[in-house]
């Protein structure tokens, strides 16, 4: 009896704990079904992984809109992430360390999942939407530094979604144009981030989200993602505010977008390639040979999902109503620069500016070859990323709408190869979703403050519109007249743009017909 007793107590102890277990793995009816998922190791945070939000876009629906997704019975666990959307096997380069990267398993077409992470179901939250970068051919929500449970333990709803990319997702032909009751075809990828805004709209509240305090947030090819949502008649009422990090479409002469007849004659080429002679043909294609046809495809003017460019949508003042917090890199330009001596440099300004060559060499000098490669990462970084943003903040505070602007210029740190890339192009991600911990680069303690301050100021946009709050240093909102930016460094201060100059004058000779 004296052997039994201490059996038996250890026995309650596995049941209570089993017990304690399946009370906290909460079950969510969502509109498809019931589904199950984890905890967070300290057992704060519920989550959420792969959720179907669509219907896997494979066979007969490869190029369709999302279609909605098959109820199911009994309780769906979604514990682990979907697979990425088919594009090349990920692997380390330039700056991007493995932590910005998707895992290598798995990646397919079957791919429209979605995540959420929550502390709670029972309050009413500010909803957060995260649209990866990947230049509309890469990506994936599985990437480390695109976790949610930092976020959503300051109190916010964190939803990070999968869209098709490549030529799954901006594939447009005109056998399939002809068979859309849309008449359009080419942004799949795009309607697929809507479905999932819509999903959030009818399922959020079951996870103590807001569907009525949406954010939609996105870097690079997301941030751009996130103007095109911001345009898109498709996109109106499923989101409130947008945070858009280096990226946008707004400039006609930049990133200009193709039409639909463009795309289309692009597509009828790439189907000759393949040796295809139809739709059908194509669709019988494995993934693997379509991706032999891979080429740098991105969103279209459809007549759809964009009835007009992004420049004109904005001019004519159509897009959505949303506050704005945007912002870029101070070192973007780095990988996006073949760098010339200075004398070759300003040979190659002179053919491209002509008249106006002088205005730019003294925005961007090349004094000696040391200057004329600092100026060209610049009016690298300027002319893809600072002048978009730049411009769409100056369109939504002539809208009146509220706006924040940032320039982060921190130096992200790095062993061996990584040292010299300092705020590089997504360099700020891991700090505004406080993501440090993902990654074993040699943090310093003012880099954990500077995402402590990021992520809350991101997390206080999220729920109020405003970045302000909790002790942070002030963030004054961004007009035309005073062009104040909140710099994000070793210091955090508010300042006015002083390179406002330089990109007023390449918006001036950019944005022409």
């Amino acid at each position: 009896m004296k052997f039994l007793k201490p059996l038996f107590c250890l026995l309650l102890i596995l049941i209570t704990y089993s017990s304690f277990s399946q009370v906290e793995k909460l079950v969510i009816q969502t509109d498809a079904g019931l589904i199950s998922g984890t905890t967070s190791k300290d057992g704060d945070i519920h989550i959420f992984k792969g959720i179907p939000f669509a219907a896997p876009p494979v066979g007969e629906l490869r190029w369709k809109a999302p279609q909605p997704v098959q109820h199911w019975d009994g309780i769906k666990k979604c514990e682990a992430f979907g697979a990425s959307p088919m594009q090349a096997s990920p692997a380390p380069f330039s700056m991007w360390s493995d932590e910005f990267l998707i895992r290598k398993e798995p990646i397919s077409e079957d791919c429209l999942y979605l995540n959420v992470w929550t502390n709670s179901i029972t309050a009413k939250k500010p909803v957060m939407v995260w649209i990866y970068g990947g230049g509309f051919v890469s990506g994936g929500a599985n990437v480390p530094i695109y976790d949610g449970e930092a976020m959503a333990k300051k109190g916010i709803v964190f939803v990070s979604i999968n869209y098709r990319v490549g030529i799954f997702g901006f594939f447009a032909h005109p056998e399939l144009t002809k068979e859309s009751p849309n008449h359009s075809s080419g942004n799949y990828g795009l309607l697929d981030q809507v479905a999932a805004l819509r999903w959030v709209q009818k399922n959020i509240s079951a996870f103590g989200g807001d569907p009525g305090n949406v954010t939609i947030a996105g870097q690079s090819a997301g941030s751009m993602s996130v103007n095109c949502l911001v345009a898109s008649p498709l996109a109106k009422g499923l989101f409130n505010k947008a945070i858009a990090e280096s990226g946008a479409m707004v400039i006609k002469s930049n990133f200009g977008m193709a039409t639909l007849q463009q795309a289309e004659e692009d597509g009828i080429k790439a189907a000759v390639g393949l040796k295809a002679n139809s739709i059908e043909d194509l669709r019988k294609l494995p993934a693997s040979a379509l991706m032999k046809a891979q080429t740098i495809r991105r969103p279209i003017v459809d007549g759809y999902v964009l009835p007009q460019s992004i420049p004109e949508i904005f001019a004519s003042g159509k897009e959505n109503n949303v506050s704005l917090l945007t912002g870029w890199n101070e070192n973007e330009g780095l990988v996006f620069s073949t760098i010339k001596s200075a004398d070759e440099y300003k040979k190659q300004i002179l053919q491209q500016y002509g008249i106006d060559a002088g205005t730019v060499l003294k925005f961007y000098p090349a004094t000696n070859d040391s200057i004329a490669t600092i100026s060209q990462y610049n009016l690298s970084r300027d002319l893809i990323f600072g002048v978009q943003n730049y411009t769409w903040a100056n369109l939504e505070d002539k809208q009146g709408r509220k706006v924040y602007v940032y320039r982060f210029t921190h130096w992200v740190p790095g062993t061996g190869e990584y040292k010299k890339y300092h705020a590089f192009h997504t360099g700020e991600v891991p700090y505004a979703l406080d993501n440090l911990n993902f990654s074993n680069r040699p943090w310093k303690e003012h880099d954990y403050h500077l995402a402590n301050a990021m992520s809350g100021y991101w997390s206080n946009f999220v729920k109020t519109g405003n970045p302000n709050g909790n002790n942070l240093p002030e963030w004054k909102n961004y007009t035309v007249k005073e062009k104040q930016v909140m710099m994000l460094g070793d210091t955090r201060q508010s300042v006015p743009l002083n390179d406002a100059a330089q990109l007023d004058f390449l918006y001036s000779k950019m944005n022409t017909d």
